[in-house]
């Protein structure tokens, strides 16, 4: 990779970010497609001076991730109208100056389902968490005719996201009684390095339940490996992380994402 004056810098925003494999996936696109960039982690505590450094050194583009996707909301310039619906982002865009807030997390999570072939319509669907990926895959599934319950450890978080997006809401403690066709697991519980760690006790998982897991460093979790065990058809994280940054990388560049060498880059590192 040539580094010098031309090169455009890109990254990702959040907190921890010692998992985070998106340096991997879109550095491997940048170079597929021969373009004179770069991605790079900033973990940070303040998102708002990051914001400001990414006007003042022109930085074109970041991805957000945990736990900012709702709170750099209110620091953009502009926010797109679908990541407002949503009430996160995941994906800002440096106009000369002006940021844009844009979600393409609910695409991505949708996509991955599709792949899988699986008919969300009229199913009832369980969302584990309450965060930005909670939000955009909540709507996601309630916009193609889902019935969606969410639970979340904190009730009163759980709870509002569930009135502001006119879903259903369960207690933590009976999210084991809900009789779903869909289990989607949106906490960070479970990822490296914590790898023996699980959001849902194992009675929650039913044969022939679909039960997606949006962690994809592990590539199995025991969220998947427990779902697996129980006759579940399981979802790894890796499709949603690689369909959003494919959408990232199309807004950003204006370019076709190259799917193949970013899901081979990823693969390899995991």
């Amino acid at each position: 990779m040539k580094i010098d004056q031309h090169t455009e810098i890109y990254g990702i925003i959040g907190r921890p970010l010692g998992h985070t494999l998106s340096p991997v996936m879109h550095n491997a696109a940048f170079e597929a497609c021969k373009l004179n960039a770069v991605y790079l982690a900033f973990e940070t505590f303040d998102p708002e001076v990051v914001l400001r450094t990414v006007r003042a050194l022109n930085i074109r583009g970041l991805s957000v991730t945990i736990p900012y996707k709702s709170a750099v909301m209110p620091l953009l310039d502009e926010i797109d109208p679908l990541a407002a619906q949503i009430g996160a982002v995941n994906t800002i865009v440096n106009r000369n100056g002006r940021l844009l807030g844009l979600n393409t997390d609910a695409l991505g999570g949708l996509k991955a389902l599709e792949k899988n072939r699986i008919i969300i319509n009229e199913k009832t669907c369980l969302i584990i968490g309450a965060g930005g990926a909670a939000r955009a895959l909540a709507w996601g599934l309630k916009s193609k005719g889902a019935r969606v319950i969410i639970t979340n450890r904190s009730e009163a978080k759980g709870a509002a996201l569930a009135a502001e997006l006119d879903c259903a809401f369960t207690l933590w403690e009976k999210r084991a009684d809900q009789k779903a066709e869909i289990l989607v697991q949106t906490t960070p519980v479970g990822m490296a390095p914590h790898l023996n760690q699980c959001s849902v006790p194992d009675k929650i998982f039913k044969p022939g339940m679909t039960a997606m897991e949006i962690i994809y460093n592990p590539l199995e979790t025991k969220f998947v490996q427990s779902a697996r065990a129980k006759g579940c058809l399981t979802i790894n994280g890796l499709e949603m992380f690689i369909r959003q940054g494919a959408e990232q990388f199309r807004i950003w560049t204006g370019l076709e994402p190259p799917l193949a060498e970013m899901r081979k880059a990823v693969l390899a590192s995991l």
